[in-house]
């Protein structure tokens, strides 16, 4: 699944590669100027324009300045652009130049030192700004702001969309998010999504930082972008890339040779799925959400809860964000537990052991606050625990053997801090001391030895995730297994859920035995060279397993469609919902000796929050099963007996 970007040189369409240093991270262009001419452009108003080997140069005549028009007109657009502003410089890029009796009017996106942000304006037939009104909030996890309210008219409110951990907030972390700075006569880049009747822009390293709003389309429907020198400073422009966001692109379906499709409900109800025998009749069967689904043939269905389904347009799945099945009561029969809306209980549903009725419902945890959880047997008592972030902090619960429907015995691992929220969480043996550890994006946790008298775990600070101004770190389960053959322990994890970047960390020693890793990309975002041309978004929930047979584990991702619902929220959030494996290659010849192959199981499904991979049919090969906003599904992994290559 490569990717390709048009440019436009001297008025001529090229096709080049996708990597190159300065480009978009939201959205694909249709075409970025590389050229020298300024064909399909022209000037309006008291300021001259010329181009020069790709960069737009722009030199006001007087203070009032004037503008360089695309000839192209668009609705819903994406725009990106590095620019430097010289002293007395005043800049901005206006979209939606919708002509008017007098003039024009459209969206004017400030980029003048000390003013950077967006506004309503109407020009003059010279392009001399007549008015200009700031635009009321609007952004978040939406795509059409509404109205305001009476009482609230001009004023705006909170758009949502909030991107950082939950909990206390530690003065020593190792990640931090980028601030929105402006360099001063210096180059700044800006990204701008305009779609339905809010604009969100993106200015250096980070994010909208409220400098975005609502584009009510009084102000301006359909027209160019226009670039503006104004002020008594010169403006370059560079980089200067677009996309019509009308147009959204499906390839046709694939399945993986390796794997066989079997989609097992048509309609979006969770995003988690779990494997048990629900039935007691020898043959594994599925949970996802309201449903559990019976084998050998998954074709029919039983409600655990009152099922209805979710409009992945406008709604989440909050009844089953994650979901996992044991016998928590010790009763021979599996249960399932569902992780729902951040803050919410964690319910435990009660196998009602073959009576054909709905299962019975119990808060077992007060409150879930990290939006990733496992259930891993992380004290090796043989059982699983639910790992988790509550109350700011990482921990651990399991049900007590006395009255396991009653609240669960909650262990603490962690202090309050960001890890409490967010996303990525791992359980593994990260020394080599026979002891689960867990890992999150901002490093790992050291199980003491039993009866140390050591309640917190210690604390080992580490980068396994990034920040950017479009996506916190951390994706779903961390991977933690040995990469490539060298008897220690890696860590293989996304590095934003909502954005882009998936990474192993190489695990080194020193000669006193000091734990230190090593950073190794596997894909990046749209302007890097990745392995295999693969870039992937939105990989929101992952897991890993042997998928080959070769005796290695193998990491598994998929994108969420639509992470934050129908709206231009995240990065590529229209691209393909694609769901991969990355095979694991011990090469002595890659940096840290391992490469990951990655292989597209499908581009139809994607993943939700988690994902299960598991043997379900007893033969011997992994089988992965997703729940999405585009229904239930398995993949049935084809067996290997000498293992794939």
């Amino acid at each position: 699944m490569s990717l390709t970007r048009m440019y436009i040189a001297g008025g001529a369409v090229l096709l080049v590669s996708a990597a190159f240093a300065v480009a978009p991270t939201v959205f694909v262009p249709d075409a970025t100027f590389k050229g020298s001419s300024l064909n399909g452009w022209h000037v309006l108003g008291a300021a001259d324009w010329t181009a020069q080997d790709g960069d737009l140069i722009g030199k006001p005549k007087q203070p009032s300045g004037g503008w360089l028009v695309f000839d192209h007109s668009y609705q819903d657009v994406g725009f990106f652009a590095s620019f430097r502003c010289s002293e007395g410089c005043k800049t901005g890029v206006l979209l939606r130049a919708e002509k008017t009796p007098s003039g024009m009017k459209g969206i004017l996106m400030s980029l003048t030192e000390g003013d950077v942000g967006a506004y309503a304006v109407t020009l003059d037939a010279q392009g001399t700004e007549l008015s200009r009104e700031k635009l009321r909030p609007g952004g978040g996890q939406i795509r059409i702001a509404p109205p305001p309210a009476p009482d609230t008219a001009g004023r705006g409110g909170r758009g949502g969309g909030g991107r950082g951990g939950r909990g206390a907030n530690p003065t020593n972390l190792i990640l931090k998010q980028p601030a929105e700075v402006y360099h001063s006569a210096d180059w700044n880049q800006i990204e701008l999504i305009l779609d339905a009747n809010i604009i969100r822009p993106f200015f250096n390293e980070g994010g909208s930082g409220g400098m975005g709003g609502v584009a009510d389309e009084a102000f301006g429907r359909y027209g160019p972008i226009a670039l503006y020198a104004g002020g008594s400073g010169e403006v370059r422009f560079k980089d200067v890339s677009y996309k019509d966001l009308n147009g959204k692109f499906l390839p046709k379906e694939h399945v993986s040779a390796n794997f066989t499709a079997q989609r097992v409900d048509d309609f979006y109800y969770a995003w988690s799925a779990a494997a048990g025998d629900f039935n007691r009749d020898g043959v594994m069967d599925i949970a996802a959400g309201p449903y559990y689904y019976l084998g050998p043939d998954y074709t029919t269905r039983k409600e655990i809860y009152l099922a209805q389904t979710v409009n992945p347009s406008t709604e989440y799945p909050n009844d089953c964000m994650s979901n996992f099945a044991y016998d928590f009561t010790g009763d021979g029969w599996p249960d399932v537990i569902n992780m729902g809306a951040i803050g919410q209980p964690l319910h435990l549903y009660v196998n009602p052991r073959g009576e054909s009725r709905r299962w019975d419902k119990y808060d077992v945890i007060p409150q879930v606050s990290k939006e990733v959880s496992l259930l891993k047997d992380i004290d090796g008592d043989g059982k699983p625990e639910f790992v988790y972030g509550g109350g700011g902090a990482l921990r651990y619960a399991k049900p007590d053997p006395a009255n396991p429907t009653g609240p669960w015995v909650v262990h603490t691992i962690s202090e309050p801090g960001p890890w409490g929220g967010g996303h990525g969480l791992g359980v593994g043996d990260i020394n080599g001391d026979g002891r689960m550890d867990v890992v999150d994006p901002y490093g790992w946790w050291e199980q003491p030895a039993a009866g140390s008298g050591q309640e917190l775990w210690t604390y080992h600070p580490e980068a396994f995730g990034k920040w950017t101004g479009h996506a916190s770190p951390g994706g779903d389960e961390m991977a933690i297994y040995d990469v490539n053959g060298d008897g220690l322990n890696d860590v293989v994890t996304v590095l934003q859920a909502h954005g882009f970047g998936l990474a192993w960390f190489e695990q080194k020693r020193d000669g006193g035995g000091k734990i230190s890793f090593v950073k190794h990309m596997i894909i990046d975002d749209l302007t890097s060279k990745n392995a295999g041309g693969v870039t992937i978004a939105e990989m929101h929930a992952s897991t890993f397993a042997d998928v080959d047979g070769d005796g290695i584990p193998d990491f598994i991702a998929g994108k969420r469609f639509w992470s934050h619902r129908d709206d231009y929220t995240d990065p590529d959030p229209y691209g393909p919902p694609v769901l991969y494996w990355f095979k694991t290659v011990r090469n002595p010849k890659a940096p840290g000796g391992a490469e990951f192959v990655p292989d597209m199981i499908h581009n139809r499904s994607g993943a939700g929050n988690h994902l299960q991979a598991v043997d379900l049919n007893g033969d011997g090969a992994i089988d992965i099963i997703t729940s999405t906003d585009r229904g239930t599904f398995i993949f049935w992994g084809k067996p290997h007996p000498k293992g794939r290559k």
